[in-house]
């Protein structure tokens, strides 16, 4: 079969069979009367396995001794391959999310390009003073790439950094709650109680209607840092989650929290009530421990009304003396009000 035949049927040109020629990759080919390259179904055999190891990425020096070395092992090699593979891909990746998020920004010149580039660059520093710099320097009249915000805030270790970013993020006007929803179902849980706070220090009717929902979340952090951000926008629908914090043992740290926003919550008698009520009921548990009726009672001290007073005064004579003290120091603190 002459070269041009050849090239058209395997899709090699013949400049490249040429150069595996050369390099030995295909033996001295016999030539016809006329003096043309002739191959036979051998050459066409090793020219098929040559692109079939090239399209795996090997080098042509590697595929040379994939052919002609008999104790070439491929196990090492494929195993480079697919290291060096992931770390291109994962390169590639990094630059699609870098140019997707410089076009959501939607540059108006090179001027505001570069901009987004320092920015980015900025916000990866392995310097936290330079990463809370460069969240504070994104508000302003330009746009922010919101995910380039979001995707910092969630990744942020350093509490400092990671407010100025919340407090960029609330003040950018753009809309990162879909990324933040991501956020709230990450399989890592910091991830996801950074998430909650973010979506706590947004002011948008959205982000309310996304806190609401993170009240039936499995994570009980979540569910606690979406009850005491709905509390303090005088949502009554956290109080279940509030007292849940509140008897739960620990409350995940913040029962003390959880107590401050039911006061606030129980600001007239019919919300005073519902509150008493639903934590003197889990008072009738006999199974509770001193450190949950405990916590019990520095909740009541913080709601107004009778039935919170009634329950306090009972609890001042309980058995566990800490319980009755935390209560009767509940009850001195309302005389004061």
């Amino acid at each position: 079969m002459l070269i041009g035949e050849v090239a058209r049927r395997s899709g090699v040109s013949a400049r490249m069979l040429r150069h595996y020629e050369s390099l030995g990759l295909l033996g001295t080919t016999r030539r016809t009367g006329s003096g043309y390259r002739a191959y036979s179904d051998e050459d066409i055999r090793r020219i098929f396995h040559i692109e079939s190891l090239r399209s795996l990425g090997l080098s042509l020096r590697d595929v040379a001794r994939a052919l002609d070395d008999p104790g070439f092992t491929p196990a090492a090699l494929v195993a480079d391959l697919v290291r060096r593979t992931r770390e291109r891909l994962a390169a590639e990746t990094e630059l699609l999310t870098r140019l997707g998020r410089i076009a959501a920004a939607e540059p108006a010149g090179w001027e505001d390009v570069l901009r987004t580039v320092a920015l980015l660059q900025a916000l990866g520093s392995p310097s936290a003073p330079d990463r809370q710099r460069a969240a504070l320097s994104t508000v302003g009249d330009r746009p922010v790439p919101v995910a380039a915000l979001v995707e910092a805030v969630l990744a942020e270790p350093d509490p400092n950094v990671a407010g100025a970013l919340r407090w960029a993020l609330a003040r950018s006007g753009a809309d990162g709650l879909a990324l933040l929803a991501e956020g709230l179902g990450s399989p890592a849980a910091e991830v996801r109680e950074r998430a909650v706070r973010t979506v706590a220090e947004l002011p948008r009717d959205e982000a309310t209607a996304l806190l609401r929902t993170a009240l039936d979340h499995a994570d009980p952090v979540v569910r606690g840092q979406a009850a005491l951000a709905l509390g303090a926008r005088g949502l009554t629908e956290a109080v279940p989650t509030l007292i849940e914090m509140i008897v739960e043992e620990g409350g995940a740290g913040n029962d003390a929290d959880a107590a401050d926003a039911l006061g606030a919550l129980a600001g007239d008698s019919a919300a005073a009530d519902r509150i008493a009520g639903a934590l003197v009921a889990h008072l009738a548990d006999d199974a509770l421990g001193p450190s949950t009726r405990r916590r019990l009672a520095q909740a009541l001290a913080d709601v107004p009304g009778p039935l919170a007073a009634r329950a306090l005064t009972e609890l001042s004579h309980d058995e566990d003396r800490a319980v009755a003290l935390t209560a009767a120091y509940g009850l001195v603190l309302r005389t004061r009000r």
